[in-house]
């Protein structure tokens, strides 16, 4: 029996009419890291770092983030990743080619599927019966949003035949959320082409599963 955490982040928009956009991908998706059991220390090292990036002048009241990190902020969390070597999956869907079913139900319903996918599989493999599984889940959008979107992984989570405590936090509040948003944008990053060192060293190591079931742009 053990105790299996999932932290999990989700990027991209929902916004089907900003696929063509310059700054919007086309996907959106999720993300998890897995700790097993007490990990207090991998915790302690994103704490570490921050006050160590404190003494270089690099001030982050908020944690960090990898789409408003500067570049050697950037290589410092990729770093410490690198040396945790935390499970890492990823789930992307590409809106391009969504099922007309899926764009008609709405923008909330991309978000539940998207985390159906990734998390019922994902659970089901790092986990027995036994286990005892916590999932993290970064807060998502305005407060109306939020609630919505809290439903709608309660919901799926209720469907996984596990023992699942879901916790719904600011990434801002945790260093593993934070792991996840920089694993996952690292993803992101290769599937469009700009992996680069931060992709081949620290997050392919121990990326176990990257889905796209509707393809890749």
């Amino acid at each position: 029996m053990a105790d299996i955490y999932l932290y999990a982040d989700e990027t991209g928009n929902l916004d089907y009419g900003a696929v063509a956009s310059p700054t919007e991908s086309g996907y959106f998706g999720f993300g998890t890291a897995m700790f097993e059991n007490a990990h207090g220390d991998a915790l302690w090292r994103g704490h570490e770092l921050r006050t160590a990036l404190a003494a270089k002048g690099f001030q982050l009241p908020s944690g960090f983030h990898a789409k408003n990190d500067s570049v050697a902020t950037r290589n410092e969390v990729f770093g410490v990743i690198r040396d945790l070597a935390p499970r890492l999956d990823t789930t992307f869907l590409y809106k391009t080619n969504a099922y007309e079913y899926v764009r008609a139900r709405g923008q909330m319903y991309l978000y539940k599927l998207a985390w159906y996918l990734h998390i019922k599989e994902v659970v089901l493999r790092v986990s027995s019966s036994a286990d005892r599984v916590v999932i993290i889940a970064g807060s998502f959008g305005t407060k109306t949003r939020a609630s919505q979107a809290r439903e709608a992984i309660q919901d799926v989570c209720d469907q996984i035949d596990r023992r699942i405590t879901l916790c719904v936090w600011d990434a801002s509040t945790s260093w593993g959320l934070q792991v996840a948003d920089y694993a996952l944008g690292g993803v992101h990053r290769h599937l469009v082409g700009k992996g680069g060192a931060w992709f081949r060293e620290s997050v392919e190591p121990s990326l176990a599963t990257t889905f796209t079931p509707w393809g890749t742009g």
